[in-house]
């Protein structure tokens, strides 16, 4: 949460000239209706099988960018399964920059909505400390402290032209 997948996956993608997709906004037009209502409705549970399902819908895709939510490796083998669609990146950032732009964003997150600044500064380092073993299994990483998305596109870009 808060790494700027959607927006770096989006600039990648135009870099790449290949299709981008965010893995929520397909869970919500596939099941028509919003995954805080998922949340809302059902519990977190329910979301991750139903993300997995969708996840296992891109099988058969060739060239494509995908935004993954935070938690999307964590959960039903999914970290595995994201690593045999392509080439996995993780968009590394420290705690307390995450939990900053996760405070000062517009969007509302089902896991995060009601916590105060200080509890969600907590509730990233534990959530990232336990996520981490699952980050790394991605075949790139890229340190985006500092770096303006231009320069982390040309990375990724730079990176994933050494795997083919």
């Amino acid at each position: 949460m808060g790494a700027g997948k959607s927006v770096i996956g989006r600039l990648l993608s135009k870099s790449l000239d290949i299709s981008f997709y965010d893995l929520d906004s397909e869970i919500e037009t596939k099941y028509r209706t919003s995954v805080s209502s998922i949340f809302a409705k059902y519990d977190e549970a329910c979301f991750r099988k139903l993300e997995t399902n969708v996840l296992q819908s891109f099988a058969d895709n060739d060239d494509f960018v995908m935004s993954c939510g935070g938690g999307t490796p964590c959960f039903n083998g999914n970290m595995e399964l994201i690593n045999s669609l392509g080439i996995t990146v993780y968009l590394k950032l420290p705690p307390d920059v995450l939990a900053t732009r996760i405070y000062n964003s517009v969007k509302t997150r089902p896991l995060t909505a009601e916590k105060s600044q200080e509890e969600l500064a907590e509730y990233v380092e534990k959530t990232l400390c336990n996520r981490e073993s699952f980050y790394s299994m991605a075949k790139i990483t890229i340190d985006c402290t500092n770096v303006d998305k231009d320069e982390i596109v040309r990375r990724i870009a730079s990176a994933i032209a050494r795997y083919q």
